[in-house]
Formats: C-alpha cells, structure tokens, sequence
C-alpha cells in the first residue's frame, strides 16, 4: 500500500486545543500589533498601503529622443509627489514639448527615457481573526497568534470576522432558520442554526443585526447573497439541504451561550487556511497544537467528503490492504466504515477525512 494514499487531510473539530493562527498581509506594509500583545478578533493588527493604477510615461518617446538624452531631461525622482499637470520634462527648441502628468501621482521609478507614476491609494487593514497573544512578529508582514479552546473548521466562509456569545437555534442537526425566528432578543449574538434557505432570512439577520451565523449548509443561490452580509457565515458541511455533521453540531450546541470567534476567511487549498469557530476557553496546561495530516488508522473518526453521504461521520474499522476494485470498476485504497446509525460501507480513502 503506498504511504501517500494513507495519508489524511484532517478537519478539525476539537473541544479543546491550542491554536496557532499566522496573519499576514498580502503585501509588505505597516505591523501595528506588539509582542506579547493581547488582542481581539476585531483588533487591526498591520496595514498596508498600494497604488491603484500605475501610469508609464515614455518621455523619450513624448519627446522624439533617445533614452539618454531623455533622461537628462526629466526633473522628477522616485519618491516625488506631483499634483495634476506638473511638467516632468520639456523638450528642446522654440516651442518644445512638454511632458505632463494626467493627475496627482507619486513617483515610483524612472529610466531608461520613461517615468513610472502610481496614481491613488487603497488601504488594507489586518485583523487578528482570533481573541489571544502576539507570539511573534513577522517584520513587514504581520503576527502570529496563540490562543486556547475549541476549534470548529468550516467548508466555505464568506470573509467577514466578528465575535458574539452563540445563541443556539437548531434544536436538530437539520433545522432550518427562518426569518420570524429572529427577533430583536438575538442582537449582537452568533446564530447557531443547520440551514437557511432564502434571501429574506440572511437580510433578518443583517437588520438585527447578528455577529455571525453558523450554517450547516447553504443552497449555491444564496452564495452571491451570502458574501454581500456584512457579518460572517460559516458553513460546517456544505451546500445544498445538508444537515450538520454529528461532531461539529455538538460541540457548537454544548458550547452555547459562549463567546464565539468567526473567523469566515475563504478556503485556500494551497495555505491551507480554513473558516473557521474558535470558542476560547480555559486552560491549566498548554495544549497539543492540532496537526494538519494524519496517516489512516484503524478506530479513527473520519468525515465523508463527498455526496450523498459528504458530512456524515463514521469510525474506521478497517483497512484494505492494496487496492480495492469497486463497483464501478475503479480501483482505489479503501477502508470498512460504520457510520453513526450502524450501518457499514466500504469506502475509498479518497473520500475520508479525518476529525480531530
């Protein structure tokens, strides 16, 4: 059996750990946060600064000279700030052309006969994602964060940060929030609900408004609805009418009336970032970090990735030596699962997650 096929993703839901979270910004800017810093979810924790639009100015071309001559003529340097319509450069003669800049710019390089220019700003700010300290700083970049507690991973988020004592309203793992279910008595709170299946439910919560929802799935409808919420949604499972998975609807309703973090960043396959729950909680002793792959074994809680049964929980009982032929005549590394109801199947590794 080929040690690559053993190994396995693992979705963390864990009722107690330590969590290490790198912030980064994508670009080098401004860390604002200090070492050993206490921070919150909301905390802005670096900046960064960068240039909307780039304008290349071609003065030797302007001009009709050649890059060196050009370039003796050009009165501005890298750094320089120039309002709109300030002259760069002037040629020779009795009426000589002149090289203007189309609107307030600053300078970023120039040679070779040509001037580049950045035109306006946009701004990012960092949050730190998570309620916990500063354990180093990454010059330029940003932080990275170490906190304790519970840790729910998600499948899909729509990029929104906020925290909220969670209000538990999935009394089963397959409720579904409508809007008159949310009144006023829910504001500032983290929704704890299995589904949504309108626009009007998602608005409800925005006019409370809620801190977060926690949705077990999402119809894809929704989804363009869903990332336009100024409040983060986190799916557990998926999309569609799926109910929440056994392990992370128990943690999440045991856990109610907590203080909750969502954290609903993107999913990124290659950072391996996640959306993402974490419920601080006391500890008397540093906890194991979670690690991000596991090798198959038996007696391990695994996860179903992939319809009709994705999301549903199981154990493994068993592993295959070598590779299995399956009904549809394809050949894949399997492992004997029985899922919470008793029932058993064979399953192709592929198809497996680990929980933990």
């Amino acid at each position: 059996m080929e040690a690559d096929a053993m190994l396995a993703a693992v979705h963390h839901i864990i009722p107690l750990t330590t969590i290490v979270r790198e912030r980064l910004l994508p670009v080098k800017g401004k860390v604002l946060a200090r070492l050993n810093q206490k921070v919150s979810p909301t905390d802005i924790v670096a900046e960064a600064a960068w240039a909307r639009e780039h304008i290349l100015l071609d003065v030797a071309r302007i001009l009709n000279l050649s890059a060196d001559a050009a370039d003796r003529l050009i009165r501005c340097k890298v750094g320089d700030r120039l309002p709109a319509g300030a002259v760069i450069a002037t040629g020779r003669g009795l009426l000589p052309k002149m090289v203007k800049v189309p609107r307030e710019t600053r300078v970023t390089a120039s040679g070779g006969g040509q001037v580049l220019l950045e035109a306006g700003e946009s701004r990012m700010e960092l949050r730190a994602g998570i309620s916990g300290i500063v354990v180093q700083i990454i010059p330029d970049r940003g932080v990275v964060i170490q906190t304790s507690g519970a840790l729910i991973q998600g499948v899909w988020g729509n990029g929104r940060v906020d925290t909220g004592v969670m209000i538990n309203l999935a009394e089963k793992p397959d409720t579904v929030l409508t809007e008159g279910r949310l009144d006023v008595s829910f504001r500032g709170s983290v929704i704890i609900a299995a589904q949504a299946r309108d626009v009007e439910t998602l608005q409800a919560a925005a006019e409370l408004p809620v801190r977060g929802l926690i949705l077990a799935s999402l119809f894809p409808s929704l989804l363009p609805a869903a990332r336009e919420m100024r409040y983060p949604i986190v799916l557990t499972d998926g999309f569609g009418s799926m109910p929440m998975n056994s392990a992370a609807y128990r943690l999440l309703t045991t856990n109610a009336k907590r203080e909750a973090t969502l954290n609903a960043e993107v999913y990124d396959r290659y950072s391996g970032a996640r959306p993402e729950v974490i419920i601080p909680l006391p500890v008397s002793s540093e906890q194991a970090s979670p690690r991000d792959v596991e090798t198959f074994a038996a007696g391990q809680t695994v996860r179903m990735r992939r319809p009709p049964m994705a999301g549903t929980i199981g154990t493994v009982l068993a592993l295959h030596p070598g590779l299995t032929t399956l009904p549809g005549g394809l050949r894949a590394v399997c492992a004997n699962i029985k899922f919470e109801n008793g029932e058993q199947a064979l399953v192709p590794l592929v198809n497996l997650e680990v929980v933990g």
